[in-house]
Order: C-alpha cells, then sequence, then structure tokens
C-alpha cells in the first residue's frame, strides 16, 4: 500500500495509473467557475445599457412618478432566484494522505484516500422586503432583509481499501441551507434618463442559516456535512431600475462572497480533507418600489 512521505517533492513527482482501475492518481479538482457565465452577463449588462441610452436619447417622453427619487424614504420587495456555491480549499498535499478505518467509516474502508472534491450548485430563491434611505442624488442606504432557500452538493471521489481490495467510490453530501439575510448596500445611481436609471452597489450581508445541523449530536449512520449558522459576506453587482406610472422595476445581478470558514470538522473523510470552505451566491433579483 502507498505510504505518505513529508519528503515528496510535488514539482517533480510523476502520478501513477492505476491500471486496474483505469483511474489516474489525481490532484483534488475545482469546478469551472462561473466566469463565462459572469462574462455573458456583464456583455449583455453592457450593450443593454448603450442600446437603452441610444434610444432614448433620441426621443423625450413622459417621465413616470418624476418627483419618486426625492423621497427621503421609500419601501418594496424583492423576488430573486439565486444559486449557492462552496469555495473548497483543501488541506496541503491531501492526495498523498491516507485516512484510516475510523475516519472511512461510512464508506467501509479499511484505508481510503481521496482523489476529488468539487462543489456542485443548485438554484433556489429569496423573498425580502425593501427599506430605502435617500443619500443625496446619486446615493441610497439599502436594508433589505431577506428570506433564501437554496441547498449545495459536494461531491467526493475515494480511492478505498477494505480486505487488501482497492476500489473506487463516489459520494454526494447534500447541503440544505435556509438564510435569514440581513443586507446593508449603498447604491450608487447614474443621472435618470426619461424612465431608466443604472446604478451599481456594494456592501456586506449577515446571514443565518436556520437549516445549520452544527449543534446535532453526532450520530451512528449517515454522516453529514455540517455548516456553522453564522456566515459574512460581501456583495457587489449592478443593476437598472425602469420607471412605471405606478412603480418602479429594479433588474440587478448580485454576487456575494463568504468571508468565514463555515464548515464544522468532526474527524471525517468528509471534513479532515478540507482546510477551508467558504460560501459563493450569484443571484439575479426583481425589485418592485
Amino acid at each position: 500500500m502507498p505510504k505518505y512521505s513529508n519528503s515528496i517533492d510535488r514539482n517533480n513527482i510523476i502520478l501513477p495509473e492505476n491500471k486496474n482501475l483505469g483511474h489516474p492518481f489525481v490532484i483534488i479538482k475545482k469546478r469551472k467557475s462561473l466566469g463565462l457565465k459572469k462574462a455573458i452577463i456583464w456583455i449583455a449588462v453592457l450593450i443593454t445599457f448603450l442600446g437603452t441610452n441610444n434610444g432614448f436619447a433620441q426621443r423625450k417622453i413622459v417621465e413616470n412618478m418624476p418627483t419618486y427619487d426625492f423621497s427621503k424614504y421609500h419601501f418594496g420587495f424583492i423576488l430573486a432566484v439565486n444559486q449557492m456555491h462552496f469555495v473548497i480549499k483543501p488541506i496541503a498535499d491531501l492526495n498523498y494522505i491516507w485516512f484510516d478505518s475510523i475516519a472511512s467509516a461510512e464508506i467501509n474502508a479499511d484505508s481510503s484516500q481521496i482523489y476529488t472534491i468539487e462543489s456542485d450548485p443548485t438554484s433556489g430563491f429569496t423573498v425580502g422586503i425593501v427599506s430605502n434611505l435617500r443619500i443625496n442624488n446619486s446615493l441610497d442606504l439599502r436594508f433589505i432583509p431577506s428570506l433564501a432557500f437554496g441547498e449545495r452538493n459536494i461531491d467526493y471521489r475515494f480511492r478505498k481499501y477494505r480486505d487488501g481490495v482497492e476500489s473506487i467510490v463516489d459520494v454526494k453530501k447534500n447541503v440544505p441551507s435556509t438564510f435569514v439575510e440581513f443586507p446593508l448596500h449603498i447604491k450608487y445611481k447614474s443621472r435618470r434618463l426619461n424612465n431608466f436609471r443604472a446604478y451599481v452597489l456594494g456592501g456586506f450581508n449577515y446571514r443565518l442559516d436556520l437549516s445549520s445541523q452544527a449543534k446535532k449530536k453526532k450520530e451512528t449512520g449517515q454522516v453529514l456535512v455540517k455548516l456553522n449558522r453564522s456566515d459574512v459576506y460581501y456583495d457587489l453587482g449592478v443593476g437598472f431600475d425602469f420607471y412605471f406610472e405606478w412603480f418602479k422595476l429594479g433588474t440587478e445581478v448580485k454576487m456575494s462572497y463568504g468571508l468565514i470558514d463555515v464548515l464544522k470538522r468532526e474527524g471525517t473523510i468528509y471534513t479532515d480533507g478540507i482546510e477551508r470552505l467558504s460560501s459563493k451566491v450569484f443571484q439575479l433579483t426583481f425589485t418592485f418600489e
């Protein structure tokens, strides 16, 4: 059986193949990020902005709710679609570390090794209440307490030994979340052009996970991947406001990045192979004010 050595030089090592199983011995993989999706979104946003700007510049139309933006306070609600992710940082030299039978109990192994750990995001939804304070013509302070529903999966691939027999095992761990959110944002607005206005926003968001099982006692049977209840994110977003006769509709794209390692470690193969686990949330929001 291979042994782990602290003296291994990872720059010079040649990774062997398991000819019996046809699986290469690989280093931790990371699922591709949303880079392409985000690039497409930002390009579409820019094209929409430029096209709308040119169209409005060519003709003057009647402004809806012309005094709306001069109100000190206004309120509304949001409906949003979210996609929750994990950002996973494995421990150093994870592919050279073996876990004993205690850590590997759930996969029924005498010893085991981790091939890959990947985050598998899924879609959810968010609802919230908008409270907006006007600071000046360009800046607003926004507080939007919300309730967000979603879940994430962590996909593991193990190489295990049992009674001298080697095999590959795939395990998916589901992590549901129900967040109570308390975001505080600064919204920077462009000059209003007829019934249209663009904006960017940024700020911080405290999230409390009501579905967290961090305090649940460890039981025999299935091993859970548990998250701590509290997390803090920084938010960045861009959006557009459209003024109608009776209300203002906003469309917004926002990314939230977790600042805290939220993984609760319990001495299992699912947690001891991860150095840091933080959250990332993509959200498409529609605001009604």
